[in-house]
């Protein structure tokens, strides 16, 4: 499932996150992807020693977790700290896959979801799109300042050379309760399926029915 949320981070988060991160320092991306994704990275990646990193990872922490459509769908029970990385001229990230665990022993995260959080005008830059491949097909992502798109960690995708402007962009990724991605669609679909019956029918048996199945099926998947 690859879902697009608008509006996740607001205009004061965006003005914060560009000005601080004009003026941060950056080092190469390459020193935190595995052995072969190394090969193709070819981005810059904000340093830990910026003196409001902390405030910032904290900043787009709390939007996603205040966004009920994300938290809803991805049902997460971990993150990772969220990374900001830089895209300049003639910079790309080559077609990978996620490594499937991050941090070590005691915060380590199994990475079911990726979550690219925008963080510059799509009309900024010129390249850049995200680009995910799922069921064999490629699709192309460049969504507007703010907005998220979350999809499954496990998919093949690339980030596209920019060739005009900067790319800024906020990363993390999730542990969900449900590790399946096929078993959290259906819960999404389920919970949709309630909030629409509910807004027709009100509290009806139908919506009793449903609710009960999309419960009792989140009580049956969920590693807790």
């Amino acid at each position: 499932m690859i879902l697009c949320v608008p509006n996740v981070l607001t205009a004061d988060e965006l003005g914060t996150l560009r000005s601080e991160l004009r003026d941060a320092s950056f080092t190469d991306g390459a020193r935190t992807a595995g052995w072969s994704a190394r090969e193709v990275k070819k981005n810059l990646q904000a340093s830990d020693d910026n003196p409001n990193q902390e405030r910032l990872r904290d900043m787009v922490r709390n939007a996603f977790m205040r966004n009920g459509m994300l938290q809803t769908a991805l049902l997460p029970s971990a993150s990772t700290l969220p990374l900001f990385n830089r895209y300049d001229i003639g910079m790309e990230y080559g077609q990978h896959v996620d490594a499937p665990v991050m941090g070590g022993m005691g915060n380590a995260v199994r990475t079911d979801v990726a979550i690219t959080l925008f963080i510059s005008e799509p009309t900024s830059y010129d390249g850049g799109e995200l680009m995910i491949d799922s069921g064999g097909m490629e699709y192309a992502f460049k969504l507007d300042a703010g907005a998220a798109i979350a999809y499954p960690a496990n998919s093949l995708h690339h980030v596209t050379p920019v060739t005009r402007g900067s790319r800024h962009a906020a990363i993390i990724w999730v542990q969900s309760l449900v590790r399946d991605p096929a078993r959290r669609e259906l819960l999404w679909d389920l919970e949709n399926a309630k909030r629409q019956l509910f807004g027709r029918e009100g509290k009806s048996v139908t919506f009793d029915t449903v609710s009960r199945s999309h419960a009792n099926l989140l009580r049956m998947w969920a590693d807790v």
